[in-house]
C-alpha cells in the first residue's frame, strides 16, 4: 500500500488491478517480478500506478523473494565533506538501476558500527557500502558479517576477503612529500587526524617513505601531531601547538583538506604568510580547496570513480550469482598544486 486517495481510502494492490483491468497477481509480478510480464501489460499496470500513487509496499516485496530497492551505506562522519561528496557519487552509481541510499555513520565506534549492520541485514537491504572503523589495515576484521549481507568494503582494501574500493593512500603520503622536497623545505610537519583512523597514518607512512628515499631522516625532518578530530578547529588548535612549542616547520602537510583549513587560519592569526613563510599541503580536493583563500595545494581523490566502483560492484555482489568473485579496485591519488605551497623563505 501507498498513500490514501483522494477520496480518503488507502491505495491497495487491488485497486491498481482494478484500475489496469487486471488480476492483483498481474499487478504483483509487474513490481516485483517485470521479466515475467508482456510490455504491453506493464505499461497498463505502470499507468495505473502512476494515476493512484501506489507505492509498494517494502516487506510485502521481501516476502515474495524480490530484492530490496534499498542500499545501506555506512561511512565515519556525516559531517565530512569527502563522505559526504563520496555518498553523492554512490547515490549516482545506484540510481539509473532504480535503488535508492540509506546512509548512516558509525562515528568511528565499532560496536555501533556493527549494530548499524545487523540492523540493515534485519532491514532486508539489497547489500551495504561499509567505510570501516577499524584501525586495522586487514579485513580480516570484517570476516564475521551477517551472512545475509553482501558488504563492499570503501575506502579500504579489502584484500581477498571482500569486494572492495580503496585509493592508495600511502602514494598520496608520498606525492606531498616529494612536492615539498622537490621546492626545497628541508623540514616537514604532518598533521593528521586522531591516531586510531587507518587513512591518517597510511598518509603519514607515504610521507616519512618518500623523507628516507630523499634520504632525508624522518626522526628529525619530520613533526607529526595527531589532531583529536578532522575538521577545521583540530587542524586550527593542531598550528597553535606547533606555534607556541616554536616547532613550526617551513611546510605542513595535512591528513585532509579542513584540517588545512584549521591550520591556515591558525597561521594567519599569528601572522604567518601562506605561502611565503609556510606551505600547506590539503588531502581529498574537496570544492571548496580550489576558492580557499589561498586556494589550497592538495592531492586529490577520484571521489566520483570511487562511489561509482563501489556501486557496480555492490550492484555484482548481491546479484546472487554463485561465480561471483570477489575484486578490489585500488585508485590513485593525484598532487594538485594551487597557491599554498612554495619555496621556503631564504
Amino acid at each position: 500500500m501507498a498513500r490514501r486517495s483522494g477520496t480518503g481510502g488507502v491505495v491497495r494492490l487491488r485497486d491498481v488491478a482494478a484500475r489496469a483491468g487486471v488480476s492483483s497477481g498481474t499487478v504483483s509480478n509487474t513490481i516485483n517480478h517485470p521479466e515475467r510480464v508482456r510490455p504491453h501489460t506493464r505499461k497498463i499496470v505502470s499507468e495505473a500506478i502512476e494515476a493512484l500513487g501506489y507505492v509498494p509496499n517494502q516487506q510485502a516485496r521481501m516476502l515474495t523473494g524480490a530484492p530490496s530497492e534499498v542500499i545501506g551505506l555506512v561511512v565515519l562522519d556525516v559531517e565530512s565533506p569527502f563522505y559526504m561528496a563520496a555518498a553523492h557519487a554512490v547515490e549516482r552509481g545506484v540510481r539509473e538501476s532504480g535503488h535508492a541510499i540509506m546512509l548512516c555513520t558509525s562515528e568511528g565506534d565499532l560496536e555501533r558500527e556493527e549494530a548499524l549492520l545487523r540492523m540493515l541485514a534485519a532491514q532486508g537491504v539489497r547489500g551495504a557500502m561499509l567505510a570501516p572503523a577499524t584501525p586495522d589495515a586487514d579485513a580480516d576484521r570484517y570476516r564475521s558479517l551477517p551472512r545475509s549481507l553482501p558488504v563492499v568494503l570503501l575506502d579500504f582494501d579489502g584484500g581477498g576477503t571482500h569486494c572492495s574500493v580503496s585509493v592508495d593512500n600511502l602514494l598520496g603520503g608520498r606525492l606531498a612529500a616529494r612536492h615539498l622536497v622537490a621546492l626545497g623545505h628541508e623540514r616537514i610537519a604532518f598533521v593528521g587526524g586522531p591516531a586510531h583512523i587507518r587513512q591518517f597514518s597510511e598518509r603519514a607512512d607515504g610521507v616519512r617513505a618518500e623523507l628516507r628515499d630523499a634520504a632525508r631522516d624522518p626522526g628529525a625532518d619530520l613533526v607529526e601531531v595527531a589532531a583529536s578530530g578532522i575538521g577545521i578547529r583540530d587542524g586550527q588548535e593542531a598550528a597553535e601547538l606547533l606555534l607556541r612549542d616554536g616547532t613550526m616547520p617551513s611546510a605542513l602537510v595535512c591528513g585532509n583538506d579542513m584540517l588545512a583549513f584549521g591550520v591556515y587560519r591558525a597561521l594567519v592569526g599569528a601572522g604567518v604568510r601562506v605561502p611565503e613563510d609556510v606551505s600547506v599541503i590539503g588531502y581529498d580536493d574537496i570544492d571548496v580547496a580550489k576558492d580557499w583563500i589561498v586556494p589550497l595545494t592538495t592531492i586529490r581523490q577520484p571521489i566520483a570513480e570511487l562511489g561509482q566502483s563501489a556501486a557496480d560492484l555492490l550492484l555484482e555482489h548481491s546479484a546472487g550469482d554463485p561465480e561471483h568473485r570477489h575484486r578490489q579496485v585500488v585508485l590513485r591519488p593525484e598532487l594538485v598544486v594551487r597557491r599554498s605551497t612554495a619555496a621556503p623563505p631564504a
